[in-house]
C-alpha cells in the first residue's frame, strides 16, 4: 500500500498564469534531490505566478505527520530562491536551533555535492554567529532559530518557517515585517498537525482553509496541504462510515503520502501498538491536531457578551469567600488526554463562583496538584465523570496510601445533563460569576450542544478543541449541593 499523493484538505489561488514549480524539480534532481509526486505537486502550485510576475500565493502551507519528506520541499525551495528565482535573502527559521542546523547541513550536502551549484557558491559560515550559504553573485541563505527578535533587521525575499505547528504571535510579529519591504515576498510554513495553544499561526491557516473549501472560493493569497484523516468521535455509532478508524491502514495511506516509500505499513502498525490510540498517535502519524480557537469564533451555546458581562475582579473578596465557603474541585481531560483542567465552584453573593485552578497540556500533574489542592482547600467534593478519560484518574485519586483517599463523586448521564442546564441557566439568570479566565473563555468558544435524551451535554464543536475547563467547571457547580443516588440509569450506555 501507498500513501494518498492528493491532500485531504487544500485550497491555492485561482489566478495564475504558470508555475516555476517544475524548474525547481528539475533543480533538485540535478543536485540529487528526487521528489515524489505530492511533493512536486507542492512545488507546482506553490511557485505558480500571476501574468505579472509575482507570486500568486502570498503564503504556502504544508501540513503533514512526520517523516514524510516534507525537509525535502524546504531544500528544493530553497535551492529554487537561491540558484533560479534571484531571491537575494531566504531565512530559514525553526523553533529549534539545532532543527535549523540540521536543515543546513542536509542542503549544504546538496550544494557542495554538486559541481555545477558548488561552483557558484561563495562562502559557507558555520559558526556561533551565523550559519548561512552566500553565493558569488550575492543571493544568501540565513538558518535562525525563531523567538522574539531573532527576525528583526532581515529582509527577506521568502521565509521558511519549519516546525509550523510551534508558532505563535511573537514569532510571527518579529517576521512577518521583515517582507514588508520586498515587492514579491513569500512565506512558506512547513509543519505537523497543531498541538494546541503553541500552533496559534498553523490554527489561523487551518481556518482559512476550511472556510475556502466550505464556501467553494478559493483563497486568494494562500495555498494550503494538509495530510490527515477525519477520525471517529464518541459520539459516532457502532459501523460509522463518514470518519477513518486510526486501525485501518487506508486512513495510514490518506494521511500520509510517502507510505510504502519512506514509511512501511510495518512501521506504522508498531507505531499504533506502541503510542496507543489516547491521541498521539493519530496527531503524530494520522495529522490529527489540536487547533486553538480564534478569539473571532462564534459562541453557539453561549453568547459571548453574556460570558464576558458576568467576570468579576474581586480576587480578595472571592479568597475570604473560600476559606469559609464550601468549595467543590473537578477534573477533566480531553479524550486524547493531551489537556486537562482543574476547576473549583464555591458560594458567593448569593450565587456561584467558578474559577479554572489549574490547565495544563498532558496529565502526569494532575494528581499530584490534586493532593495540594486537597490539604489547602479542604473541599467538599471532588467530581469526575466515570464516563470520561478522566475517569482513570479516580482509583489514583481514592487510594489513601499514594492518592487523596477521598470518595471521588461520579455523576450518572442523567445528573451530569441536569448539571449542563445548571450551569446554562445560571448564566441566563446571573447568578454566575468567574474571573474571566482565557481556558474558560476558549472552551466555551469551541463548545456546542449534544443531545441527550431529552436533555443535552456539553460537546466540542471539533476534535481539536479543548473544552475540558468548561466541562470541570459544571461538574464543579454541580458537586456544591449534589446528593449523589446509588440507583442505576438507564443513559448511563450512551453517555
Amino acid at each position: 500500500m501507498t500513501g494518498l499523493q492528493t491532500p485531504r484538505l487544500s485550497t491555492a489561488p485561482a489566478a495564475f498564469l504558470s508555475s516555476a514549480g517544475q524548474e525547481a524539480v528539475e533543480l533538485a534532481a540535478m543536485a540529487g534531490l528526487d521528489l515524489f509526486t505530492w511533493q512536486q505537486h507542492v512545488l507546482d502550485v506553490g511557485l505558480r505566478e500571476r501574468d505579472d510576475g509575482s507570486w500568486a500565493a502570498f503564503e504556502v502551507c504544508v501540513n503533514v505527520p512526520r517523516q514524510n519528506g516534507k525537509g525535502a520541499i524546504i531544500e528544493a525551495r530553497e535551492l529554487a530562491g537561491l540558484f533560479l528565482l534571484d531571491e537575494q535573502l531566504i531565512i530559514h527559521s525553526a523553533h529549534e536551533f539545532k532543527t535549523s542546523k540540521v536543515a543546513f547541513q542536509r542542503i549544504e550536502a546538496l550544494i557542495l555535492g554538486c559541481p555545477d551549484l558548488r561552483k557558484r557558491v561563495l562562502r559557507v559560515r558555520n559558526n556561533t554567529n551565523e550559519t548561512s550559504i552566500t553565493l558569488v553573485t550575492g543571493q544568501t541563505l540565513q538558518f535562525l532559530a525563531r523567538s522574539g527578535g531573532s527576525g528583526r533587521g532581515f529582509t527577506g525575499d521568502c521565509n521558511m518557517m519549519d516546525e509550523a505547528m510551534i508558532l505563535g504571535d511573537e514569532a510571527m510579529g518579529a517576521l512577518m515585517p521583515t517582507m514588508s519591504a520586498i515587492p514579491n515576498p513569500q512565506l512558506w510554513y512547513l509543519g505537523s498537525a497543531g498541538i494546541g495553544a503553541q500552533s496559534v499561526q498553523l490554527a489561523r491557516l487551518r481556518r482559512r482553509a476550511q472556510a475556502a473549501v466550505e464556501s467553494g472560493q478559493p483563497d486568494p493569497s494562500m495555498a494550503y496541504f494538509e495530510w490527515s484523516v477525519d477520525p471517529h468521535l464518541d459520539e459516532c455509532a457502532q459501523g460509522c462510515a463518514e470518519h477513518d478508524d486510526s486501525a485501518d491502514p487506508v486512513a495510514w495511506a490518506r494521511a500520509n503520502p510517502s507510505l510504502g516509500h519512506l514509511i512501511s505499513t510495518e512501521f506504522v502498525r508498531n507505531e499504533r501498538a506502541s503510542l496507543g490510540t489516547g491521541g498521539v498517535f493519530e496527531r503524530e502519524r494520522l495529522g490529527v491536531g489540536l487547533y486553538p480557537s480564534d478569539e473571532a469564533d462564534t459562541w453557539q451555546v453561549i453568547a459571548e457578551e453574556a460570558w464576558r458581562a458576568l467576570s468579576v475582579g474581586n480576587v480578595e473578596e472571592i479568597a475570604a469567600a473560600r476559606a469559609t465557603s464550601p468549595v467543590a474541585l473537578a477534573i477533566d481531560m480531553t479524550p486524547e488526554r493531551s489537556h486537562a483542567a482543574i476547576c473549583a465552584a464555591l458560594r458567593w453573593r448569593g450565587g456561584v463562583h467558578v474559577v479554572v485552578v489549574d490547565h495544563r497540556p498532558g496529565t502526569g500533574w494532575i494528581v499530584g496538584r490534586a493532593k495540594e489542592l486537597h490539604a489547602k482547600w479542604n473541599p467538599r467534593a471532588w467530581v469526575i465523570d466515570p464516563a470520561s478519560a478522566a475517569a482513570s484518574l479516580i482509583p489514583e485519586l481514592e487510594d489513601e496510601d499514594d492518592g487523596l483517599g477521598v470518595e471521588v463523586v461520579k455523576p450518572k448521564a442523567r445528573e451530569m445533563a441536569a448539571a449542563c442546564g445548571q450551569f446554562y441557566d445560571a448564566v441566563t439568570d446571573q447568578s454566575l460569576t468567574h474571573f474571566d479566565e482565557a481556558p474558560m473563555a476558549s472552551a466555551l468558544a469551541g463548545a456546542q450542544k449534544r443531545d441527550l435524551g431529552d436533555a443535552w451535554a456539553w460537546a466540542r464543536r471539533t476534535v481539536g478543541v479543548d473544552i475540558s475547563p468548561l466541562v470541570a467547571a459544571t461538574e464543579a457547580k454541580w458537586g456544591l449541593t449534589v446528593d449523589v443516588e446509588e440507583t442505576s440509569d438507564p443513559l448511563d450506555n450512551i453517555w
